[in-house]
């Protein structure tokens, strides 16, 4: 058998001692602590830029208006004489199932008739332009004399309402959370949107609808006649745009009201 071989220390092995060696070991565990902060803050910072995407996302494709129908209106001064194109759009509006509420207040109604295009805020915004549209009423009841004012008034900035402004009004609101001031849709509220299109050849008919106009409609710029092509799209805050199109009746022959879309 072999002897057990015995193992020692070597008489010049010494450990690593002094104020140098606590320095260093000090600074790594500041340098760890100071990673490891960052990381937690990094990840931090990650999580609520994820969370926030995530919401965004989820309200881009969660809201969205659906246009339901849309009807044209001509001036007249009795039933045998209108005027030769539509002079208001009736727009109805719902929102798909599921969706997330939507401010019409944010809404901005782009239109064009193959020649000019109308961008129209809604005629509370006063944060766009600095401004809403004049004589504009946030009274619960005033939707039939705010369409009134859009048809009729105008302001020195921007110019005729018509062209910069559309109104709303309410047809379903189990939630009273609909009013002018503060048009807010949630899913199953149902509304009308307003938008003029009253043509420079149609200016001294009475009325438009319900609307005493006393030939003192304005201009929209917008000319709708027979088989006019035309465009409309939505474009809330949050969500997907919604569009329509379509070619008006190649004859709108005494109808007062023509149904326009779908």
């Amino acid at each position: 058998m072999k002897a057990n071989k015995k193992t020692g220390m070597f008489a010049d092995a010494r450990a690593q001692v002094g104020i140098g060696t606590l320095i260093i070991f000090i600074a790594m565990v500041l340098i760890a602590t100071v990673a490891a902060s960052v990381l937690i803050q990094t990840s931090g910072i990650l999580q609520q830029q994820a969370q926030s995407t995530g919401k965004q996302a989820t309200q881009e494709v969660s809201s969205n208006l659906v246009i339901k129908n849309i009807e044209g209106t001509r001036a007249k001064n009795n039933a045998t004489d209108m005027a030769g194109n539509i002079s208001l759009l009736k727009i109805r509006v719902g929102l798909n199932v599921g969706s997330s509420p939507v401010d019409l207040n944010q809404l901005i109604v782009s239109i064009t008739d193959g020649t000019n295009t109308n961008d129209l805020l809604y005629a509370n915004n006063d944060k766009t332009h600095d401004y809403g549209m004049s004589n504009f009423s946030s009274d619960a009841t005033a939707a039939t004399a705010n369409l009134g004012a859009l048809l009729k008034d105008t302001q020195t900035t921007p110019g005729d309402n018509a062209r910069y402004f559309f109104t709303v009004q309410k047809i379903r609101d189990e939630d009273l959370s609909f009013n002018q001031g503060n048009p807010i849709m949630n899913t199953g509220d149902l509304a009308i949107i307003y938008v003029s299109t009253v043509s420079d050849g149609d200016l001294s008919f009475a009325t438009i609808g319900e609307i005493s106009t006393a030939g003192a409609q304005k201009d929209s710029d917008l000319d709708i006649g027979p088989r006019t092509s035309v465009t409309i799209v939505l474009t809330p805050e949050y969500g997907a745009t919604t569009m329509a199109t379509f070619l008006a009746p190649s004859s709108y022959g005494s109808r007062e009201t023509v149904q326009l879309y779908p």
